[in-house]
């Protein structure tokens, strides 16, 4: 599935550390921010978890929650997030449901060759409901400060 810009989120249900669920219905009125990782604990999805976390406040006080995606298991996302003193939401989506239905799975370069898998994508959800924005094919470095801004302006 493709989504783009303007279109109803589609609505999602997965389990996070706890044994709780996170689900879109439940942030309705609220703006969502929605990153898709590859991997727990790897440097470039730790240095973005890392980045989100550090710039969570900011993310609240404009009025948005931020959850990290990844195929890992509710079990790798609590030591991916102890190790590294999480603050994010981590939800795991190991049957990939969220992530291809956000399109945030398909083919991709890897040092230099074609392989298939994540996508490192962002999407942002306004309190509508719509997709504001989306990240495809992330680099890490300065994203944070992108989504931020595009947070506060929307």
């Amino acid at each position: 599935m493709t989504i783009s810009e303007g279109d109803t989120a589609p609505d999602f249900e997965m389990p996070v550390a706890g044994g709780e669920t996170v689900r879109l219905a439940d942030l309705k009125g609220r703006k969502v921010v929605l990153y898709f990782y590859p991997r727990d604990d790897t440097p470039g999805c730790t240095t973005e978890a890392i980045d989100f976390t550090g710039a969570l406040a900011d993310f609240e006080a404009a009025g948005a929650v931020v959850i990290g995606v990844s195929p890992d298991t509710v079990e790798s996302h609590q030591k991916f997030s102890a190790k590294h003193d999480l603050a994010v939401i981590l939800a795991a989506d190991p049957e990939r449901k969220v992530i291809e239905r956000y399109g945030a799975w398909g083919e991709k370069m890897n040092y230099g060759r074609k392989t298939v898998g994540l996508i490192r994508t962002t999407v942002l959800i306004g309190a509508d409901g719509r997709i504001a924005n989306i990240w495809p094919r992330v680099r890490v470095k300065g994203h944070v400060d992108k989504v931020l801004d595009a947070v506060r302006n929307l």
